[in-house]
């Protein structure tokens, strides 16, 4: 995820002699570009319409350009906070609480004692709206340096580009933010509390030879596009109250993006990615072993396996008798049929008129399943008479192949009329008259 750092130029001061400086924006701003946030892909200064483009963009604050306050934080809700520390802080402001644009330390919580940042405000809008109106959406606002535990020196050259001068020194620790230049008494004064302390001490190249004699001690070289990158760890937001992004919704996802990117959260994205592998392995193995348990049977299932081989055979064997059977009873049906003398009236039925009822249905063909369900064949054979039968399809019950589907009433009323024209003299399944 690629970061662009945008360096806002130190506002002017106040010098002897000169008029109060007028808020004006810069024609061009120096920017430092990085493709993981650690280390440096380049760098250089440009105008605003000109900055590259990249996933995510912040501003750095100069070390003066933000002064800090520690108070205990108001008990107030979240629309009248603002107000709330105006209130708190209107005696330790050297300027007017209303020009000036307030922040609060991240993680404060109500009633503890927390950080303020504060800084112009008329300025700061005037530096975001410039890098807005170039195309470039200012996620967050950091200072370079804050007040931290860990204690911090860094030590640059001045803001004139004064080469004589004395370099510059920003510390940081727990109590504020002071920055000061090593020619003066103070500096001289602070510098053996600071030294017994375990600080991490820093300097730009250009300032790193005098900071070293002065320190008596070798320091860390880091210049300034560095250290503008490293403020992008911290959590800090300087964007708050009327200043605040106007997406916070997806300002809220892109720092959770953010934050999840950034190095210190590279064990868990390593610990996802293996627990990931892991499942996606883990599925594939078991359903590889629930394919080979159904593919052959389970040791020691010997008796089983001839159980159902013997099943199977002894079922075939009785699917093969009962077919045996069934053709053998429909065979006895249609003989009976045949050979049963006597007409109409002795099988209790009505009738077909003449022989145009026998002509009309010498094409019906008596099927073994239809006189089945007829429950002629099993009648004839224990001696019932077959006027009994026949009323029994009026109003008895049908008898029906317990391996077929029921019959509709239409099939049922087809299958009587066949029926009664084979009691006719004369008439056979056939369709040839008989003497």
């Amino acid at each position: 995820m690629s970061i662009l750092v945008v360096k806002i130029p130190p506002r002017d001061r106040l010098q002897p002699g000169r008029a109060e400086p007028v808020e004006r924006t810069a024609s061009e701003y120096a920017y430092v570009l990085s493709s993981d946030g650690l280390a440096v892909s380049g760098a250089g200064r440009c105008a605003p319409a000109l900055l590259p483009k990249a996933d995510t963009v912040v501003a750095v604050l100069a070390d003066t350009d933000v002064s800090w306050q520690r108070i205990t934080l108001p008990r107030a809700p979240a629309a009248r906070l603002r107000a709330a520390l105006v209130g708190v802080l209107e005696e330790a402001l050297l300027e007017d609480a209303e020009a000036l644009h307030l922040a609060v330390a991240p993680g404060a919580a109500a009633g503890q004692p927390t950080w303020i940042a504060a800084m112009p405000r008329a300025w700061l809008a005037l530096h975001l709206a410039t890098l807005e109106t170039a195309g470039l959406s200012v996620e967050r606002v950091l200072p370079a340096a804050w007040p931290d535990e860990a204690a911090l020196g860094h030590l640059a050259e001045p803001l004139q580009g004064d080469a004589d001068a004395a370099p510059v020194l920003t510390w940081a620790d727990a109590d504020g933010v002071l920055t000061l230049g090593l020619n003066g008494g103070l500096a001289r004064q602070m510098l053996p509390q600071w030294q017994a302390t375990a600080a991490r001490w820093s300097a730009t190249p250009g300032a790193a030879g005098a900071a070293e004699q002065w320190l008596g001690a070798p320091v860390q070289v880091l210049s300034d596009d560095e250290r503008a990158l490293q403020a992008v760890r911290s959590r800090w937001n300087l964007r708050q109250f009327d200043l605040a992004p106007r997406h916070r919704g997806m300002q809220a996802v892109r720092e959770a993006w953010r934050r999840f990117m950034s190095p210190a959260f590279r064990p868990v994205r390593w610990g996802l990615a293996s627990l990931v592998v892991v499942q996606i392995v883990g599925l594939n193995l078991w359903a590889w072993h629930e394919r080979g348990r159904d593919r052959k049977p389970p040791p020691g299932d010997a008796a089983g396996a001839a159980h159902r081989a013997s099943a199977g055979a002894g079922g075939a064997g009785c699917a093969a008798a009962d077919g045996a059977r069934d053709r053998a009873t429909a065979r006895g049906r249609r003989q009976a049929g045949r050979d049963r003398p006597g007409g109409p009236a002795e099988r209790g039925g009505i009738g077909l008129a003449g022989g145009r009822g026998a002509r009309r249905f010498a094409a019906l063909r008596a099927r073994p399943a239809q006189l089945h369900r007829a429950g002629l064949g099993p009648a004839a054979n224990r001696g019932v008479p077959r006027p009994a039968a026949a009323r029994g399809l009026a109003g008895g019950r049908v008898r029906r192949h317990p391996h077929r589907q029921p019959r509709t009433h239409g099939a049922h009323v087809m299958s009587h009329i066949r029926l009664r024209a084979l009691g006719r003299p004369g008439f056979s399944p056939s369709g040839r008259q008989t003497s």
